[in-house]
Formats: structure tokens, C-alpha cells, sequence
């Protein structure tokens, strides 16, 4: 009879070496896995962050109304789209198109700003046009990581400035003007600068 010969000491030593070494390169290559479907996840939430970011820049100028509102105050009137040194908003405008789908007695143009603070770009909005102190605007965080934002205006003449409405400039003499077009400059930590120019009605 022939006599049944089973695996020695030594062999099932180097199988389960073996066996380790594959598990712990199958383990590698799934933890390597894991880290990028994690980081496309991440990069992809950033792009659409950045893209909705874009639309709501890009739609709020679209509809730029020409209406001016009241200072808190009521004493001056501010322009329909304002950018100014002196303003607590990197960009302040009123815009049309606002739905109404309850059918609330209130306006179908709003009064919004957007504002830069610790790297975090929020977006408010008012529910009515000439606020006073006690109108609280409605605050949404868009985007974070954000250096910087800046906002550049095409007058009637074919220059460029950086304030609206524009020192010594006739497009500034009536709060209702509206630049021909405005560049966006969007400065993010991980995406560097990104430009986008939106051309006003008249």
C-alpha cells in the first residue's frame, strides 16, 4: 500500500509566507484604491462647488435690474450694481426674475451682495429692496479655499475700472446705469485664477 505523504512543516511555512505576501500587496492595492476614488469624490464636490459658484455669479449679472435701493438710512440712494472700497461687499446689485411661486405680496426683483471673509464666499440676499437696519439678509456659503474675488466693469467708452459706479465717469451720474459687461476674477488656493466675463443687457 502506498502510504499518503502530507505537507512537511517547512512547506506550509513557506505557503502561508507566500500567502502573506500576496495579502499584504492585495491590502496595498486596495487601500491605494480607496485613496483615489476618495480623492476623485473630493476633486469632483470641489468642481461642482466651483461651477455653482460660477452659475450664481454669471446668473445674478445676467439679470442686473435697473433699480436702485435706499441706504439703511434712507437719506441716499445706492446704485442698481455697486462696487466700492468703502462697502462691506465685494459686489452689491439688484436683479430681476426672482420667483414668486406662493404668489407672496412682495417684488420679483431682489437686492443680494456677495462677501469674502476668512476664505469663505457667501452670497446674502434681502427680502425686500430698501432695507433697514432691522432687514437681516439671508446668508448661503457658496465656496471656501477662496483668496480672493474681484470684479472689473466695461464702461460705455470701452475701459475698464475696478469701481461701480465709476469715479468721473457719465455712466456714474445715474444710479440706474449698468456697466456693458463685468469680469469675474475668481482666486482659489487649489485652482489658481479663474475669469469669466458676462455681458449685461442694455
Amino acid at each position: 500500500m502506498k502510504r499518503c505523504r502530507g505537507l512537511t512543516l517547512i512547506e506550509l511555512l513557506v505557503a502561508v509566507f507566500v500567502f502573506a505576501i500576496m495579502a499584504t500587496l492585495a491590502y496595498g492595492a486596495i487601500g491605494r484604491l480607496l485613496n483615489h476614488a476618495e480623492f476623485l469624490e473630493n476633486h469632483m464636490a470641489r468642481m461642482q462647488a466651483i461651477q455653482t459658484t460660477m452659475r450664481f455669479l454669471e446668473s445674478d449679472l445676467l439679470q442686473v435690474a435697473p433699480r436702485p435701493v435706499r441706504d439703511e438710512l434712507g437719506e441716499s440712494l445706492v446704485g442698481s450694481i455697486q462696487t466700492s472700497a468703502t462697502s462691506q461687499f465685494a459686489l452689491e446689485l439688484t436683479r430681476g426674475g426672482w420667483s414668486n411661486p406662493a404668489g407672496l405680496p412682495r417684488s420679483t426683483q431682489q437686492r443680494l451682495a456677495y462677501q469674502l471673509i476668512d476664505g469663505e464666499l457667501s452670497r446674502y440676499h434681502w427680502t425686500v429692496l430698501d432695507r433697514t437696519f432691522s432687514n437681516q439678509p439671508v446668508q448661503t456659503v457658496l465656496l471656501d479655499d477662496v483668496d480672493a474675488i474681484g470684479f472689473r466693469y466695461l464702461l460705455t467708452n470701452g475701459e475698464w475700472t475696478d469701481q461701480w459706479p465709476p469715479l468721473g465717469s457719465v455712466d456714474a451720474v445715474d444710479p440706474r446705469n449698468r456697466p456693458r459687461a463685468v469680469e469675474i476674477v475668481l482666486v482659489l488656493t487649489d485652482e489658481g485664477e479663474l475669469t469669466r466675463i458676462v455681458e449685461l443687457a442694455p
